[in-house]
This record gives structure tokens, sequence and C-alpha cells, in this order.
């Protein structure tokens, strides 16, 4: 009974592998919810670019505005002048993505300082030269400029940011902490309503330190918030929180603080025992996680919003209405002072634009989603994956079970990404992916290990002598092993060496051997790249196929392209030899498309998967057809018919071969489509005019075409050929029924 009930069977894998990812799933290791954050990102990738609404523009501190203000930190006097402008130019709200948390160093001031100071010691000065000086004082005060400024912009929204560990703050009195405290204190939130005393114990994002602006400054502008952000493992940011506390009291970032101006409105929190539970804005309701943070929906890379350098607003070259009513974000993005961020769409993104997308991702309610129920939607997948699996997959063949795994997968895929894009709600990816693929393995390892001894021996018997390809098929249908074949459309491959006697004759037979074992291991590996069948080796030559014994339908094509690329190679192989002293190699090649017979051929002890027919004894005629035209690809027009649309070729006659009593149409293939020089264009040009007059008897046209072509390359073998037969024919036409049909008189 024990033994029975530890027996392995299909629906036990799953049923294992099921409650593994379940139990991973609650405990959410690092590596998977990895995997899933990199899902979330490729999403944003996969949607593309969302343009933003046109409430927010960004004042930049770029290389312009430091080349033609000074570098950076500016003097207060530049803030101060900036937010004058802006306040002009009819801004709603101006918000500083940086903080100024020291004085603002002025030698200048010093000294009137200390001249004021001997002033007052000496009683004989005048009070109106005091007075003078005092005011001198007052206007070299930045501080107090900038401080003025922006009481009376009443607007302007200061940034700060907080630590959120004590590592490197050892230093800090706690004095000098309490005085930030001060400055930020009346930014604090004032309508957050805890349900229970235990709320008021939730683990909200906690800080250990505010680094605040000045008092004058904090004192004087409309509010302050945070531009602090909390990163995931892999340094990007995809929330923020909007909520922080800090000494028991609770802050807001400044993103909240501008959207509060701009719709002079107030936000609200409500935290029950579980975590935050609403959020409101005005009349929006903003979705956050249990602990107050919110998902940032980026529209894309950065400047998906307008930016406008800070030199340019100061010196009015920015029309007012590009600002007037806007919400504008102060902050750095040039090289140096530049604030990285890594997003979703880039590793180089600025934090202030990071904030530009939170205030418009609220304003228009656009809004990324990830409810608490959907732990629940997550099992529940888990679970029905599952069930699904344990019954389809035991009754299905491998491939056909793989096929199941890949529309289960994609059909995920699909559903995640419809609802990403249509509502902003992210489902789990990696988890249902996890339990399909573990299932498939799970299942395809029982199989292997039980199911499929046939298969193996199979695979053993055979692998020495058939080509891997027509293994897989004996292993899918053993009943291959019979004798017979049947009549498919395939393109049959034959190649040659150019003149291999004289190539052997220049070889010891060890160099021979070694050279030859070369080549045909590079041209081979071709063919099998492309999708071909080695049929043989009949000593430099390669009889191959392609369609067979897997099929598809572009195998004219992918003939072509193996074709083109054993001439590359060949160019390479040459190229080598001759640095190597040995004898340079050329290949011809014939192709041609037809009906032909595939199959084991020989004997129940000895067999053979080959090709015959009509359609390939016509392809090594055309192989061999190559020399009288100086080319090296000849295909047939079957071939060329189906492959046209995709390479680049040109007719080179209508032949009659030895053997066949029908013409038969041929053409040089040269390239693969739009890979044409320009050279090859205009020779091919002058070529085509010449065949033309050729078929119409007009031989010194055709000469003179040919001869046009020739001066462009002067190699070009079929007009070398016509050039000769053009002559011919001026000195013995052709009889009248002449139909332009040149027969070959060797092999």
């Amino acid at each position: 009974m024990i033994k029975k009930l530890l027996k392995l069977t299909p629906f036990k894998i799953v049923l294992f592998i099921t409650t593994l990812v379940i139990l991973i799933y609650i405990a959410d290791p690092s590596f998977i919810k990895f995997m899933e954050l990199k899902s979330f990102d490729l999403r944003f990738i996969y949607r593309g670019e969302t343009k933003p609404g046109n409430e927010v523009a960004i004042a930049v501190i770029d290389e312009k505005s430091l080349d033609e203000l000074g570098k950076w930190p500016w003097p207060r006097n530049i803030q101060a002048e900036l937010v004058n402008k802006l306040t002009q130019k009819g801004v709603r709200v101006i918000g500083f993505d940086a903080v100024f948390s020291e004085p603002d160093i002025n030698p200048g001031l010093k000294k009137i300082s200390e001249v004021k100071k001997r002033l007052i010691e000496d009683k004989s000065v005048k009070p109106e030269l005091i007075r003078l000086i005092e005011k001198a004082e007052g206007e070299s005060n930045n501080d107090l400029l900038f401080a003025d400024t922006l009481k009376k912009s009443g607007n302007t929204i200061l940034g700060y940011f907080f630590h959120f560990s004590k590592e490197g703050l050892e230093h800090v009195s706690k004095e000098s902490m309490d005085a930030s405290l001060d400055n930020i204190r009346d930014s604090q939130y004032n309508a957050v309503r805890f349900a229970s005393a235990e709320a008021q114990s939730i683990p909200l994002q906690g800080a250990y330190a505010a680094e605040a602006s000045i008092k004058p400054l904090s004192e004087s502008a409309k509010g302050a918030g945070y531009f602090s952000f909390i990163t995931d493992d892999d340094g990007a940011i995809r929330k923020v929180p909007l909520i922080v506390r800090y000494e028991d009291t609770l802050f807001p970032p400044l993103s909240i603080q501008m959207i509060k101006q701009y719709l002079e409105t107030d936000i609200s929190f409500v935290i029950q025992d579980y975590g935050v539970d609403e959020v409101q804005l005005g009349d929006i309701a903003i979705p956050t996680d249990e602990y107050g943070s919110l998902l940032i929906n980026y529209y894309g890379p950065q400047k998906m919003f307008p930016h406008y350098s800070i030199t340019d607003i100061i010196h009015d070259r920015v029309p007012e209405d590009l600002l007037k009513d806007k919400i504008i974000l102060v902050g750095p993005t040039a090289l140096g002072i530049y604030d990285l961020r890594i997003t979703p769409f880039q590793k180089n993104y600025p934090g202030v634009e990071i904030h530009a997308t939170i205030i418009d991702n609220i304003l228009h309610q656009n809004f990324i989603i990830r409810p608490e129920w959907m732990a629940v939607y997550d099992l529940t997948a888990i679970v029905l994956i599952g069930i699904i699996l344990s019954i389809l997959l035991p009754r299905l063949k491998a491939l056909y079970a793989g096929v199941v795994i890949l529309i289960i997968a994609v059909a995920h895929l699909g559903l995640t990404y419809y609802f990403f894009i249509d509502t902003g709600l992210w489902i789990n990816i990696v988890y249902p992916l996890l339990e399909t693929s573990s299932v498939y393995v799970g299942i395809t390892v029982y199989r292997y290990a039980t199911e499929e001894k046939e298969k193996r021996f199979i695979k053993g018997a055979f692998s020495q002598y058939l080509a891997p390809a027509v293994i897989n098929q004996l292993i899918d249908n053993p009943k291959m092993l019979e004798l017979g074949g049947e009549e498919k459309v395939l393109t049959a491959f034959f190649s040659d060496i150019k003149g291999f006697s004289t190539f052997s004759e220049r070889l010891t037979p060890k160099e021979l051997v070694h050279l030859l074992n070369i080549y045909l291991t590079e041209m081979t590996d071709i063919v099998l790249e492309n999708g071909g069948t080695v049929d043989k080796f009949v000593g430099d030559a390669i009889v191959a196929f392609f369609g067979a014994p897997v099929s598809y339908r572009d195998h004219a094509k992918m003939a072509c392209y193996a074709s083109l690329d054993i001439q590359k190679k060949s160019v390479e192989l040459r190229e080598k030899w001759k640095k190597e002293g040995h004898p340079e190699v050329y290949t011809r090649i014939g192709l041609n498309t037809g009906p032909m017979v595939v199959g084991n051929m020989g004997t129940t002890r000895k067999m053979n998967y080959t090709i015959m027919g009509d359609a390939v004894n016509l392809a090594s005629r055309l192989e061999g057809a190559n020399k009288p035209y100086g080319t090296y690809i000849m295909i047939g027009e079957p071939t060329y018919l189906a492959a046209k649309d995709y390479i680049e070729a040109r007719e080179l006659d209508s032949i009659r071969v030895m053997g066949k009593r029908e013409p038969v149409k041929v053409y040089e293939l040269i390239a693969r489509k739009g890979k044409l020089d320009r050279a090859n264009t205009s020779v091919i040009e002058s070529y085509n005019k010449g065949l033309s007059y050729y078929k119409d008897r007009k031989w010194d046209d055709a000469i003179s075409q040919f001869k046009m072509a020739l001066t462009t390359d002067s190699n070009d073998g079929p007009s070398k050929t016509y050039v000769n037969r053009c002559n011919e024919f001026k000195a013995s036409p052709p009889p009248e029924n002449w139909d332009g049909v040149y027969v070959m008189k060797e092999k």
C-alpha cells in the first residue's frame, strides 16, 4: 500500500509542484520578487510612451543655465529672481526639488557687516550713514531677499529630504535634528484618521532625520514636502510613499503639497488595523498599498514633460503662455549635478521628472494599481492552472503538451498585458509561469524516465548515420524505419568546387583531406543553420535539400539564403588560404524547386534518407551549367518564383540541359532582397537591356549594353558570355524559327 502511494504519477507530480509554488508564493523569495519587478518594467516598455497632461512643466538647472548664471549652487538672489519671474508669468504653483539647508555665503555681506559694526562703535558717525549701511546690508542678504520673494509669491513649496537610517549621521546632534524638524513641522498632515489604537502602530515608512531648508526660507514658503524616494532592491524607483512617519508626526511628499496648492484642497488618510485603507485628495481617490505607497505610472523616458532652462526663464526667453497657470517644478538635469534615478524606461532618469509624473498621475487619476485582493487571484490562478495541467498533460505527447503550456503562458501574458494597458492593473506574471514551466519539466522528466525507452533506443541505434532531424522524426514515428518515400515539393541543392582537379593537384593527400574537411564542415554548417538536410558528400560535392524531413513553406528562400552564405564563406576561405599558400576555392551551386520523392531508400539492412526525381537531376545540371556563364549560383525558374520576394536575381537564359527535352529558364542568384550595391545595380540594368536586345536579335545593341555592364564590372561572366554569343550570331545568324533556347553541350 505504501509503495503504491509513493509511486509517482503525472497527477502527483502536478500536485506536488502546485503545492510547492504556493509555498514559494507565500514565502516570496527575493529572486522571484526581482523577476516580477523586471516583468513589471517590461510592461511599461511594451506599452510604449504615453502623453501626459499639460499642467506640469519643469524649470531645469541645465548646462545652459550653468554657463550663463554660474556654477551650482547659485546665490539665493538667482533663486529669488526665478520665483519672481515665474510669479509674474502667472505660474500657479512652484516646487523646488532642492533643499536650502545652509545659509547663503556672501563675502560682500560679511564685509558690510564689519563696516557697520565699526561705524556703530564710532559715536561721531551720523545715523543717516548707518541706516544707508543697514539698507545695503539688507539688499546684500540673499537669504532675506529669497525669503521675502517666497512670502510675496505665496505659491512656492520647498523641498526637503529624509534620512531613512542613521548610517553616516552619527555626528549629527539631537539639537540639529530638532531644528530641522521644527522647520518642516507646519507641513505635516492634518487629516489622518486612525480606526483604532492598533492602527496607530501600523509600520508606515519611518525616517531617522530630516534635512530641511533654513528657518527664514521655511517660514516664508507656502509649504514644504519631502522629495526622498524608496528604491527597490535593484535600485529602481517604482513607487513613492505618500506618508512618512518622523517623530510620531506624519509628513507629505513634495508632489502632494504641490497638488494641494494647485487644487486648493486637502488630503485625508484613513488607516485601519491592517494598514492604509483610504487616501482622498479632494474628489480624487488615490490607490496605495497598506503602507501608503503609490505605484508610479511612468509615461516614457525623460523629457516627456516640457523642460525650460532657468536662464531662459530669467531672461524672458520663454513665452508667458507656456508658463501661465502651470505647475512648475525646479530641479537639476545638468551633468555633474544630475539627480540620476533608475526607472522602468531608463537608468538615467532625472528625479525632478519623477515628481512631475506623480503629480500628473494623481491629477488625471492615471494610476497603476495592485489591490490587496490580487493575492487571492494569484493563488486561485496557480491552483486552476495546476488542475488544468494535471488533466491535460498526462494525456498528451510531449510536443502537444508543450503547445498547451505555450498557450497557457501566452494567454496569461496576454491577459496581464491587457489589464495593465486597459486598467493599469498589475497582475503577477512570474508565479503562474513558474508553475506551468515547472509542471512541464516535471512531466517531461517523468516521461523520459518511464515512457521513452524505445525512443532512446532508436536514437542510440541510428544517431551514427542519420541526420538529427530524421532521428527526431523516427522517434515520433518509428514506422518511418520502413523502406519507401513520399512525393513532396522541395528544393534540391548541389554544390561543387570549381576546378577541383587543379585544386587537388597542388596539395599533398594529407593537406587535401585537411582542407576538404574544413571546407565541407563550414558549408555543411551553413546548410544546417538554414534548415537544410545534407543528403550525401560525393568527393568535394555536397548534395542537400530543403523542406524535409521537417516541412516548411519557405524552403526555396532558405536554400537561396544558404547558397549566398556559402559564397560569403568561400570568400573568407579564399582569403585565409591564399595567405597560407593554399589554392583558392570557388564554389558553384545549383538549386531547383519541384516535386521529388523523399524518404528512406536502400535495403532493410542499410538505408539512406535521400531525394530522387527529375527536379533533383535538374538541380545537379544547373550546378554544372554555371561554367559557361561564369556564375556561381544558378537557380531554376520554380525556385526563383518561390523566393523572388526575398532575393535579388537576374535572368540568365533559357537552356536545354543534357538529358532533358524541354527548355528551362534559369537565373543567377546575386543577393538577398535590398542588398545590391550601386555598382551591381548598374551592371544588372545594362545587362537586362542587353538581354532584351539579344532576344530581339538586335546583336549590336545587345553587345553595346553588355559592354556597358562590363565597363562597370569587367568580371561579369554573363555579359562576357553574351558578347561572344552575339558576335557568333552576327557571323552566323540563327534560323528564323529560333526560340532563344541555348542547348548545353555538357553536363
